[in-house]
Order: C-alpha cells, then sequence, then structure tokens
C-alpha cells in the first residue's frame, strides 16, 4: 500500500515540510510519479518516520533525529542516547531545584504577612551577598557591571538584598543598600565565587522580624525603629547593621507594597 504525503502528514500528525526535510536528508526515500512529481510513501518509510518521532519526543533536534534514524552506526547511537540521558537528568536537577525554590518562596509569602512588626531571635540564613545600588545610585563600575550580569544568571535563586547600616538602624542616618543575594547551598550549587565585592555571611544570632513599606521612594531605615524597644527589652545591643530580602511585592494600601524579611546581629549589653 502507498500513500500520498498528505496520507502520511495526516496519519502521523507529521508536517509535510518535515516530510520533505526528512526525504532531504535520506531518512524516507518515497517512490515519485514521473508524470506529476507526487511522492508516494510505503510501510517501510512510515516505520522510519515513527523512529523519527520516537526520538524527537527525547528531545532531540531534527538534525540530529535524521543523523540517527539513516547514518548512525551503532556505537554512535549509544553515545548520542547517553549524552541525551545526561541531559535529561541535568534538567531534572535543574526543575527540582526550581521546584524546591517556589516552595520555600510560596512559603516565604505565606507566613510574612502575619509577622509584620513581630520580633523573635533566631539564626540569620548562610548567605553570600553583594552590593550593586547605595540609595539610588548603582554602581558602573566594570567589575560590579560583570558580577551583576552573572549574577542574573542565577535567578530565581538569587533574591534581592538589602543592607542598613548599624548607624541607620541607631538613627544616625537615612543611607541603605541593595544588591543580590544566595543562600550558601545555591551558591554552592552553582559554584558561584565567594571573593569581593561577594561577601560570605554565615549565620549568627539575629533578631529577626519583618516590615512593609507603601509607595515609590518609602523604603527607610526608619521602618526598623521597633527593633530597637524589643532589643532594648531582651537587654541586647546591635553587633552589625541589618541584612534582609524583599519577600514580595503586591498591590495593596492603594500603592505597590514590598514585604521584607530582616536579620538584625546582636549580643548581650
Amino acid at each position: 500500500m502507498l500513500y500520498k504525503i498528505g496520507d502520511v502528514s495526516r496519519i502521523l500528525d507529521i508536517s509535510t515540510d518535515l516530510l520533505r526535510y526528512y526525504e532531504k536528508k535520506g531518512v524516507v526515500t518515497p517512490t515519485k510519479d514521473k508524470n506529476n512529481d507526487y511522492r508516494y510513501y510505503d510501510s517501510w518509510d512510515i516505520n522510519f518516520l515513527i523512529d523519527c518521532i520516537w526520538y524527537k519526543n527525547f528531545g532531540f533536534g531534527i538534525e540530529q533525529i535524521a543523523h540517527m534514524v539513516s547514518q548512525c552506526p551503532y556505537d554512535g547511537l549509544l553515545d548520542m542516547l547517553d549524552e541525551k540521558r545526561e541531559e535529561i537528568e541535568e534538567t531534572i536537577r535543574h526543575q527540582k531545584l526550581l521546584l524546591q525554590q517556589i516552595n520555600q518562596h510560596v512559603d516565604g509569602i505565606s507566613k510574612v504577612r502575619e509577622y509584620i512588626g513581630k520580633c523573635d531571635l533566631s539564626m540569620s540564613p548562610d548567605i553570600v551577598s553583594y552590593l550593586n545600588r547605595y540609595n539610588f545610585l548603582y554602581d558602573n563600575s566594570p567589575e560590579v557591571q560583570k558580577l551583576s550580569r552573572q549574577w542574573m544568571k542565577y535567578m530565581p535563586f538569587a533574591k534581592r538584598y538589602f543592607e542598613i547600616s548599624k548607624e541607620g538602624i541607631l538613627g544616625n542616618g537615612e543611607d541603605y543598600a541593595w544588591g543580590f543575594s544566595l543562600d550558601m547551598p545555591y551558591a554552592e550549587e552553582f559554584d558561584a565565587p565567594i571573593c569581593p565585592p561577594v561577601t560570605h555571611y554565615p549565620p549568627q544570632k539575629c533578631i529577626h522580624s519583618a516590615f512593609k513599606s507603601t509607595g515609590k521612594n518609602a523604603f527607610t531605615p526608619r521602618h526598623l525603629d521597633y527593633v530597637m524597644d524589643y532589643a532594648e527589652e531582651k537587654g541586647l545591643k546591635l553587633s552589625g547593621g541589618a541584612r534582609g530580602n524583599l519577600v514580595c511585592s503586591v498591590f495593596e494600601d492603594n500603592g505597590v507594597t514590598g514585604y521584607f524579611e530582616v536579620w538584625l546581629p546582636v549580643e548581650e549589653q
């Protein structure tokens, strides 16, 4: 039984353009009618095309498939399959990391609103970070720009990160800085270089809290004034500046509102 190109296209759900491409690559050799140049495919051709679909659904490219089906030797086929297997394993590994990250993100968002203005004592997360914006001014040095381009590739594992100096927390200034942070497990996963201007902050005893800020240019160290009341109540003093992350931004209170999680290192007075 012979089948026209349109019939094969419908049987296998393959475009006629792709069928012609496979013919060009020698995957199939349909019979051509000398009078009208119509192509006719037999079951042998269709078997090869089914093999093409088989490999396509593993994620092989069209060029690769054409080679595998029509020109690939035994050992070469095994090599290509092993390479694809490693690629799939790496994809699965990355997808698992993405799933882990989105679970953490959802968990953070679900908890942060109920924690606004509250405090507890806990160990800060083990992170690496760098700064690229001071108040409203970005650092455009070649070194930081190069680093920023690299860190963009770490998203969504890289988080929006801020620092407020100890002096700012104590009311002696309004300065703050922004950049990005990575939890240490992700920094190790991506082999992120940890050298200046990237800084490693190991876990330390901190006042942990959350706050929110609504509107453009409303972010200020004064959002954390209440934390000092908690520190005094507990007989603690700051041992460094505040470090934290933007958890999420939402529209509420007639404006864009940012929710922030923050850690302030402390020690006994």
